[in-house]
C-alpha cells in the first residue's frame, strides 16, 4: 500500500484485537518516531501494552475499546507546536496503515496521567493516537469539496498538483471533522494555508499540509 493509498484507505478505529505489535510493524514505527523527533523537535513515544490510557469514563464515553498500544505527542512549547504535532504524528498515522494497523487521533478521550507516558521537564501532552489491529477498519464521514476549501480566485485555473493535494487534503483527519482548513494558491506559487477557529485546528492544519503535500508530488509545494 502506498502512502495515497493509505489516504484512501485510513479511517478511524476505536475498537481493537487483543494483539501485540507485530515485530516488523513495531521497528519500523520506531524508525519513523525517531526521524520525526529528531527533523520536527518533538518528543513522540510508543507505547505499548498499557490499557490504563484509556481505562477511564471519557474512553468509554468515546467508545474506545481494547486500545492497549498507542503513540503520544508532545514536545516542549511553542507557537508552532500543535501544527508540528499534526504534521509529523499524521506521517505516523499513514505508515501504520501501510503497516496493516489501524488508529484514531484522540484529544479529549484518554487519561492523561496515563502510568506509561514519561514527558520531559517543559513537555506538552497535546493528544494521543491509538495504534493496533482495528475489529474493523473503520467508516468513510461526509466530506468537504474542493471549492468549499479553496479560497483563490482562479480556482478554475489552478494547475493539477494543487487540485491534486486539495484532494488529499479532503480526506484528511479533522476534529469532530470539521475540517476548517483554506487553501489559497498565491500568483509566486506559493500555497497558504489556514484553519479557522475550532477544536484543536492548529494539530489539523498541520495533518491537512502533510496530506496536500502527498498529494502535489512530485510537485514541491512552497508554503507561504
Amino acid at each position: 500500500m502506498t502512502l495515497l493509498e493509505a489516504i484512501a484507505a485510513r479511517h478511524s478505529v476505536r475498537s481493537y484485537h487483543d494483539r501485540p505489535l507485530a515485530d516488523d510493524a513495531r521497528a519500523a514505527l520506531q524508525q519513523a518516531i525517531a526521524r520525526a523527533n529528531a527533523e520536527g523537535g518533538l518528543n513522540i513515544q510508543l507505547v505499548e501494552n498499557d490499557p490504563s490510557a484509556f481505562a477511564g469514563f471519557l474512553a468509554h464515553y468515546g467508545k474506545f475499546r481494547g486500545v492497549r498500544d498507542y503513540l503520544v505527542l508532545a514536545g516542549a512549547k511553542a507557537p508552532d507546536l500543535d501544527e508540528r504535532i499534526g504534521y509529523w504524528g499524521e506521517q505516523l498515522v499513514l505508515l501504520a496503515q501501510t503497516l496493516g494497523l489501524n488508529t484514531c487521533w484522540v484529544a479529549l478521550t484518554y487519561t492523561k496521567n496515563a502510568e506509561r507516558v514519561s514527558l520531559a521537564p517543559g513537555d506538552r501532552l497535546r493528544c494521543v493516537i491509538s495504534l493496533g489491529y482495528g475489529t474493523t477498519q473503520g467508516a468513510g464521514h461526509r466530506i468537504k469539496q474542493y471549492a468549499d476549501v479553496v479560497a483563490t480566485p482562479v480556482e478554475a485555473d489552478a494547475p493539477e498538483w494543487f487540485r491534486c493535494g486539495v484532494e488529499a487534503a479532503l480526506l484528511a483527519p479533522t476534529a469532530v471533522n470539521q475540517q476548517k482548513f483554506r487553501f489559497a494558491l498565491r500568483p509566486d506559487g506559493t500555497v497558504e494555508a489556514k484553519a479557522r477557529w475550532g477544536f484543536y485546528a492548529k494539530i489539523d492544519l498541520g495533518i491537512v499540509k502533510y496530506h496536500f503535500e502527498l498529494g502535489a508530488a512530485p510537485h514541491k509545494v512552497v508554503w507561504a
